[in-house]
């Protein structure tokens, strides 16, 4: 987001917390939680800044678009019981109930009793999605193959608080069968823009095997988000969220709808309330015009006929993450590569990485995203993994099919 939005024309400077190597190239960054809204509002009036774009959930959760709103910031980033739509599996899942946008079935469990019996098979069959209902960064959802495996990701969560309070209450529900597919919108609050589509990369290794993690890369746009089906979701999930919650602009930013394209056709399998990655390193490439100016006007509540469009072309981006991903990432091996200039149409973004002694190291699970913008999917992976062969550290894992979807869709 912020080396898309330094482009733009207009655009003094663009601030960060706290950023990190790859983003301090491009931003001036600033040490801080995200967590920590007084902080960040001592920020946004100390620098003058002009417009907060909220990329974290946590931040959302921990009410920093509340707080900037209630002081006459524009924030790109819902309020807080708006965010309650990623924060929350529990609202969310009821939301949609009520709001008749068309998801799995699912019950809500408090006691490991109930979520046990949920679990038995009586109910949703196998497999089964154990989802804890709090934050757990990308990695609170199991999909259990049998009865075994559901008691055992019941338990972790709720008796040896493998996700801390996170998992104390879940959902469990049935497992929807289809394609997935990633599709962004910008909201006002009262109405819509779409901003591309992708498809994510769950599990940690090739063909989809291994648990699931944040995302191990992605490619857009999607070759399944038709134009028909675009406009199947804006008019039967986009717009029922919107009319669904309170008349007062609180849902002004990003609205992440990850789908399953079942027999019965599309149904939620998740909401974020912000853009998401590794998602966000493929589609942003390709936001055409002025970007910031029409985020502006989504902050304000104030859309009109503004649209963001979308480049030719694609993007695929593979994460390179640590190893020992997702469950226990081996964090200080120094990074090689990560500076080469692989030409115009491969860029290295930087996720969980920190300087050391004056060397580039690993400080996080997922390390860096190489991203390949081609003129068609088969280009941009070509590009992609020619980036990632000139990258190394210790214990380096990536996937070595991002893309290969969009090539047999």
């Amino acid at each position: 987001m912020a080396w898309r939005l330094a482009q733009d024309p207009g655009v003094a400077e663009v601030l960060c917390v706290p950023g990190n190597p790859g983003i301090a190239r491009f931003a001036r960054c600033f040490p801080g939680k995200v967590t920590d809204p007084e902080a960040l509002l001592a920020l946004v009036e100390r620098e003058k800044v002009h417009l907060t774009v909220v990329g974290p959930e946590a931040a959302l959760d921990a009410g920093l678009a509340d707080l900037l709103r209630a002081h006459g910031h524009p924030v790109v980033g819902p309020v807080r019981r708006a965010a309650a739509l990623e924060t929350s599996k529990v609202f969310s899942k009821r939301f949609m109930a009520d709001a008749g946008i068309p998801t799995a079935r699912f019950l809500a469990c408090d006691t490991l009793e109930s979520a046990l019996a949920a679990v038995a098979g009586d109910v949703f069959g196998f497999p089964v999605v154990v989802k804890a209902d709090g934050l757990a960064g990308g990695k609170g959802v199991v999909i259990a193959g049998d009865r075994a495996e559901a008691e055992a990701a019941v338990r972790a969560a709720m008796v040896d608080r493998q996700f801390g309070d996170a998992g104390s209450v879940l959902v469990i529900e049935e497992c929807l069968t289809g394609p997935e597919v990633s599709f962004f919108v910008l909201a006002d609050g009262r109405r819509a823009i779409p901003i591309g589509s992708a498809q994510d990369h769950k599990r940690v290794f090739d063909d989809d095997r291994g648990p699931n993690t944040g995302g191990m890369g992605a490619f857009a746009p999607s070759p399944l988000m038709t134009a028909a089906l675009e406009a199947e979701v804006l008019r039967t999930i986009v717009q029922p969220v919107l009319d669904g919650l309170p008349d007062d602009g609180g849902y002004r930013g990003f609205l992440y709808v990850s789908l399953m394209l079942t027999p019965a056709g599309p149904k939620v399998i998740e909401f974020n309330v912000r853009f998401g990655d590794p998602e966000t390193q493929v589609v942003w490439p390709l936001l055409g015009g002025n970007v910031t100016e029409v985020l502006h006007a989504a902050a304000v509540g104030d859309l009109g006929s503004r649209t963001i469009p979308m480049a030719a072309g694609a993007c695929v981006g593979v994460v390179l993450a640590a190893q020992g991903y997702p469950s226990q990432p081996v964090t200080g091996q120094v990074i090689t590569g990560a500076d080469v200039d692989f030409g115009s149409d491969v860029t290295v973004f930087h996720a969980g990485t920190a300087k050391r002694d004056g060397q580039l190291v690993t400080a996080g699970g997922r390390v860096l995203t190489v991203v390949g913008r081609g003129v068609d999917h088969a280009d941009a992976m070509r590009k992609a993994y020619t980036g990632v062969s000139g990258i190394a550290f210790d214990g380096m894992q990536y996937r070595r099919d991002i893309g290969r979807k969009a090539l047999i869709s």
